[in-house]
């Protein structure tokens, strides 16, 4: 049985790999297969949140030159790096004020596939209109990013609080209309990406910290050794597919998804 479970976290840690850059909710697909393969996860969620920590690590490792280079131009007084530092403080900003105040409702009542099942579909539609009437792109590099431009982004990125909105669709579709290049929009959403789920994720290891036990910590490293292996792949192949398409084929995954998810948790239980 033990093992099974183990199983199960591996499971669940590709599919946070796989899904957390994509605009398609990886909470949403954690929610609804969790459910589906009957996983026992502890109440506050924690294996949920900390094995996105694999799939952010995955990240940090792709961009680490990118972020030694801001870094070094941080504290050696680059104004660009400076500028980009603070640009993604404030579009931090919205979500721990947001966060902190609902947590717990969140965690509580939205945390249902009937909501995931809905807000995919909503999402896969705003995608639609998105695309179909996007004006070409002010910014074509993630760096460039405007204060104004950031805080648009950091606002859409409270919408994803809803699980089966998407972290990443949110800061994407957030700043393809702030006038983002979509290039630019995905690895701003990886750079912001970085602070908002460690905070995330010690604020819940936190508050959680006598949920956790041997068996626990078993299951979180398991999915988050998975979930770090398969973003690594998901991230770079995800850059290269924006530069040359839209996304419409994540709506259409979206809202056939939630339509199915909908039809099942609804009419059939």
């Amino acid at each position: 049985m033990e093992n099974f479970e183990l199983l199960k976290a591996l499971f669940l840690g590709l599919i946070e790999g796989l899904t957390e850059f994509l605009p398609i909710s990886s909470t949403g697909h954690l929610i609804l297969f969790g459910h589906l393969i009957d996983f026992k996860s502890d109440d506050g969620r924690v294996f949920e949140v900390v094995i996105q920590l694999g799939a952010i690590l995955a990240v940090c490792w792709l961009y680490r030159e990118k972020i030694i280079h801001l870094v070094k131009g941080f504290f050696s007084g680059d104004a660009h790096a400076r500028r980009f530092a603070l640009n993604v403080l404030v579009a931090f900003i919205p979500a721990v004020v947001i966060g902190i105040l609902a947590v717990d409702f969140i965690k509580q009542v939205l945390f249902s596939p009937i909501v995931v099942a809905c807000a995919l579909i909503l999402g896969g539609l705003i995608i639609f209109a998105v695309e179909s009437r996007q004006p070409a792109p002010k910014t074509l590099e993630a760096t460039d990013i405007s204060i104004k431009q950031a805080i648009i982004v950091g606002l859409a990125q409270c919408t994803a609080m809803i699980p089966g909105t998407s972290r990443s669709g949110a800061t994407i579709i957030g700043g393809m209309l702030s006038g983002l290049s979509r290039k630019a929009a995905t690895e701003f959403s990886f750079f912001l990406a970085m602070p908002t789920m460690l905070g995330a994720a010690t604020y819940d290891l936190f508050r959680n910290a006598d949920v956790l036990t041997a068996d626990n910590l078993l299951n979180i490293s398991v999915g988050f050794v998975a979930a770090f292996i398969a973003a690594f792949f998901v991230v770079k192949a995800l850059v290269k597919f924006v530069e040359k398409h839209t996304l419409r084929v994540f709506a259409w995954y979206r809202i056939v998804l939630g339509s199915i998810l909908l039809f099942i948790f609804y009419f059939l239980r």
